[in-house]
């Protein structure tokens, strides 16, 4: 249970995407995350409807996933793909192409590994106008988004 004494100091995180003076005036903090639950400072469970934020899709300590996590960190925690690369990367990358929708002709053979779902649209901006520069239409530039569509927090994704 949250008291006094061991409450964190809620002053200096601009937390994002939030009433940040309605949050600090009843602040609802998270102590723990099993399974689909979370818990929280005062012991209530509650159900993790957004899966983390779109990253916990398998549940929160999954003992498979946690090992999995451990023996690749102790291996090696990080690897830059900027002018290197690394066998994960690449074997990851051939799962991902061989269960690609649409079949040979399709051509979604190809993967680029980015952070987050912000990083992932611009991204994505980026390689459509690649693309079009490539094929000599580099005066197509027009991006079509849907009406009150969510596209992210970086600025091509706000901007669509």
């Amino acid at each position: 249970m949250l008291t006094k004494t061991n409450a964190p100091s809620l002053e200096n995180f601009w937390m994002p995407f939030t009433a940040n003076r309605q949050f600090k005036a009843a602040p609802r903090l998270l102590a723990s995350a099993s399974g689909m639950y979370y818990t929280d400072t005062d012991g209530n469970q509650v159900l993790d409807g957004t899966a983390g934020l779109w990253c916990c899709n398998a549940g929160h300590g999954r003992k498979r996933i946690t090992e999995a996590v451990e023996r690749q960190i102790s291996t090696m925690d990080f690897a830059p793909t900027f002018q290197m690369g690394h066998n994960v990367a690449f074997d990851f990358a051939e799962k991902l192409a061989a269960i690609a929708p649409g079949g040979p002709d399709a051509k979604l053979d190809r993967v680029f590994f980015t952070n987050s779902g912000s990083e992932s649209v611009d991204t994505a901006l980026k390689i459509a106008i690649a693309y079009q520069r490539a094929i000599g239409q580099g005066t197509r530039t027009m991006v079509l988004g849907r009406e009150k569509g969510y596209h992210g927090v970086g600025f091509g994704g706000i901007s669509v």
